[in-house]
C-alpha cells in the first residue's frame, strides 16, 4: 500500500473528446476528468517491475508506471499530464480490489 506522502507529481487527468468541425466532421482534443489534478508518483518502469505488475511476463511499451488513489473516470484512452509530459494510459491494476489505489501502465507520449 503506498504512503500518502510519496504522491509527489500533482498531474492533471484528461480524457478525448470530439468536438463537432462544423463541416460535419469533429476534432478530437482533450477534456479534463472529474476529480483533475490528482496526486500521484510517477516512476520508470523496469523489468523487475513490469513483470511483478504482469506475471512474469514484460510489457514492452510501458515507459511509467504511476501510482495514485483510485480514479473511476480513469478508461484506456485516458492520459496523465506532468508539466510538458504526457503519459498514455496502456492498462491498470486496481490494487487490493479495494477502489482505493491504482497502479496505471503508462507510456511516455514524445511529441
Amino acid at each position: 500500500m503506498p504512503q500518502i506522502g510519496s504522491l509527489r507529481h500533482q498531474v492533471a487527468v484528461e480524457n478525448p473528446t470530439r468536438a463537432a468541425d462544423g463541416q460535419g466532421g469533429f476534432t478530437e482534443t482533450w477534456a479534463a476528468s472529474s476529480p483533475s489534478p490528482v496526486w500521484a508518483n510517477i516512476e520508470p518502469a523496469t523489468p523487475a517491475k513490469l513483470e511483478r505488475m504482469a506475471g512474469n511476463s514484460v510489457e514492452g511499451i510501458i515507459t511509467h508506471l504511476v501510482t495514485l488513489r483510485y480514479h473511476a473516470g480513469l478508461t484506456i484512452r485516458s492520459r496523465f499530464v506532468f508539466e510538458s509530459r504526457a503519459f498514455a494510459v496502456r492498462g491498470w491494476q486496481n490494487m487490493d480490489e479495494r477502489d482505493q489505489w491504482m497502479r496505471v501502465s503508462c507510456e511516455e507520449v514524445l511529441a
